[in-house]
């Protein structure tokens, strides 16, 4: 077994035979639409809870088209009906494998609010249609792959099962639920963005291995019932110090010491059992996963599930810019497929005129799911691929007027940034590059990119490139020169910046920057706006309720709003989405961003509906259905000071039974606060 053997690159594999039957103007959704292409069979049927849309923001497209591209017959079945095995059989039996993916978004968090309420509405979906994909659907659709064809392997991937790869806190039901490899009863699950794993594995299906003896690619995970004889087991299991006879050291005490890693390191994890049971246990084991995520040192993992343990290898080597350029290369249609018409699918609409230029995030913010899906990376596609990108725009995609609407990704200003130097990169397990601080070895300078947005703009046929992606302004105001351009050239009115909050306490448990930085890129931001002679907006975001937030934190950021202009129309609340350091918070109580004991730093968690409505409520603080809530509350924490008409109160006083001419007159009024002027339109 050996699990870190050399990589091979995306364009170094012989094709499949199936290569002859060339390229499919679309990847076949129907018996009728394969024998169009001359094919008998499909070798890979990817089962996917979104709408195919034959684009490389779509996660089945790229799978598809990269695996085309290796010579294979792959077909889609789109939001099936999951009534019955019966929908899974309309491209008949795949030769190798059915991929399974709940779409670009976990399923959960794809149907429900932050509230648990049900969303009726479904951006993936034809029409923006709620409900035409199961809950847990990575489960559901694998079972009723193995109903169709009872001997094909089902592997399973996309964010769904990348975040539910072993024990996880499930925010829905409450509880520690098991990997999702074994409640789908999968093959094999690959985590991350998988291509690399993804064609080494079908490639060697299709020599004739079997999937069960396959354990040596990274970035995948298997259920085995013992573990090899040949590894070096770390235990994990444990806390720090504790011990069945109290001199053993557990992970922490041997995970510092240098020198000591090799291929045959595997890293115990608590089981599931224990995470169950014990909510501490469950912060390790969530700290030593996020601590086993660089692909340079990552030892693999396994985490015993009663009598079995899920095994997983380290994550895969990043995609080179040659690889990147190449699966973005591939041929999309980039639109819907025809089979739905004029339907519009909204989260299309939302990228189709928008250009991927990299992946991966070094920010690390706890509540994020970016880093444990992409990793922390950045993996950036080169200049003249990215132009050759927007000139398709112009050339191929319906109606194109000029504008291109985002040159991003997970993070707008991360292009081609990275560490100076590669062997500290691939020994280093910081979980982010600028947090609390950006480290000394990181490269940040923007420049290259304020090229790539002159180059973009001067195309023929452009007029516009704007950018829509998440900016870290921490990093922005690094490279002066990236901020005047982005500011004078490519914002349409508002700029969308996550402070997320404005208080040390929340900030440090989110590893988000002080409101100071907030406030030097607002100097920046104000002063180019009026040097380009344009009334342009900052539009900050904020979270509500998120862990290590207080009443008190929430009362400081509302009253920081106010003094500011800002009216905040639709507001967050913390999600606590699976695997994500933030909901090891929530669940444990405890900081997984430091080491965990039974004595180790305690979070503050809001719980429950009535304090998360609150901590919302702040956020709304202008809204006179929440003035009620906070009116109790500010009365609680001593504050009445704050309740009044003047300017410097933040709600006013209940007014009840304002008489008005006639006998029987009776109306309820409520005063309002004035707004500031010189702030953009409430949003």
């Amino acid at each position: 077994m050996n699990p870190l053997q050399p990589t091979t690159d995306l364009l170094g594999y012989r094709p499949f035979w199936a290569e002859c039957f060339g390229v499919a103007t679309f990847l076949p959704t129907s018996r009728q639409e394969m024998e169009a292409l001359g094919w008998d069979s499909c070798d890979v049927i990817i089962v996917t809870g979104d709408a195919y849309v034959d684009h490389p923001s779509f996660g089945m497209a790229i799978v598809g088209r990269v695996l085309e591209a290796q010579g294979f017959r792959v077909g889609i079945i789109a939001q099936p009906d999951w009534a019955s095995a019966e929908p899974f059989t309309v491209l008949g039996k795949p030769n190798l494998y059915f991929g399974v993916a709940a779409g670009n978004m976990d399923s959960m968090i794809n149907r429900y609010t932050a509230d648990k309420k049900i969303r009726h509405d479904d951006a993936y979906t034809p029409g923006n249609v709620g409900g035409k994909r199961p809950d847990r659907s990575v489960i559901v659709y694998s079972q009723r792959c193995r109903e169709a064809y009872p001997k094909v392997p089902v592997v399973i991937g996309g964010i769904e099962a990348s975040l539910r790869r072993i024990a996880h806190f499930d925010y829905w039901s409450e509880k520690v639920r098991r990997s999702i490899l074994l409640d789908a009863k999968a093959d094999m699950l690959l985590f991350g963005n998988a291509e690399r794993a993804l064609v080494e594995l079908t490639h060697r299906l299709a020599k004739g291995e079997v999937i069960a003896d396959i354990q040596d690619i990274r970035g995948t995970a298997y259920a085995i019932s013992e573990l090899p004889g040949d590894i070096r087991l770390i235990d994990a299991t444990r806390l720090p110090g504790e011990s069945v006879d109290g001199s053993s050291p557990s992970l922490p005490e041997v995970i510092k010491l240098a020198g000591i890693r090799d291929s045959r390191d595997v890293v115990a994890l608590p089981s599931f059992e224990a995470t169950v049971e014990d909510r501490v246990l469950y912060a390790h084991a969530s700290r030593i996963l996020h601590r086993e995520t660089n692909p340079g040192n990552a030892r693999l993992l396994a985490q015993a599930h009663g009598d079995r343990y899920v095994w997983l290898n380290p994550p895969a080597i990043p995609l080179t810019t040659r690889e990147m350029d190449w699966v973005f290369r591939l041929p999309y249609q980039r639109v819907p497929h025809p089979s739905y018409g004029d339907a519009p699918i909204p989260a299309y609409e939302m990228i189709r005129f928008s250009v991927n230029i990299m992946r991966g995030c070094f920010g690390g913010c706890t509540f994020c799911s970016i880093t444990e899906h992409e990793g922390r990376i950045i993996q950036s596609r080169s200049e003249e691929s990215i132009l050759e990108e927007i000139e398709e725009i112009r050339n191929k995609t319906p109606g194109f007027t000029g504008v291109i609407s985002d040159l991003g990704g997970p993070t707008a200003n991360m292009w081609r940034l990275g560490c100076n130097d590669k062997k500290i990169e691939a020994s280093c397990r910081r979980p982010s590059c600028i947090y609390p601080g950006i480290c000394r070895n990181l490269g940040t300078d923007q420049t290259p990119l304020v090229s790539l947005y002159r180059n973009a703009r001067n195309l023929e046929g452009v007029k516009k490139v704007l950018i829509a992606s998440g900016l870290r302004y921490d990093l922005a105001v690094e490279t002066p020169e990236y901020v005047e351009e982005l500011v004078k050239e490519h914002v349409g009115g508002y700029l969308k910046i996550a402070p997320e909050h404005t208080q040390a306490g929340p900030l440090s448990k989110m590893m988000k920057p002080g409101i100071a930085t907030y406030r030097r890129f607002k100097t920046l931001f104000d002063k180019y706006s009026g040097e380009a002679d344009k009334e342009q907006y900052l539009i900050p975001y904020f979270i509500a309720a998120h862990p290590g937030t207080s009443d008190e934190d929430m009362l400081q950021l509302a009253l920081w709003l106010k003094q500011n202009g800002f009216r905040a129309d639709q507001v967050q609340n913390f999600y606590p989405s699976p695997m994500a350091s933030a909901t090891a918070m929530y669940h444990s109580g405890k900081n997984p961003l430091k080491r965990v004991s039974r004595r180790s730093e305690d979070v503050e968690v809001a719980k429950g509906a009535r304090n998360r409505r609150l901590h919302k409520a702040f956020l709304r603080y202008h809204d006179p259905k929440n003035w009620p809530l906070l009116r109790e509350t500010l009365e609680k924490m001593g504050r009445i000071d704050l309740i009044g008409s003047g300017k410097g109160h933040l709600i006013p006083r209940a007014q009840f039974g304002v008489r008005k001419a006639g006998p029987g007159a009776f109306k309820t009024q409520h005063t309002g606060l004035p707004k500031p002027k010189g702030h953009p339109p409430d949003k």
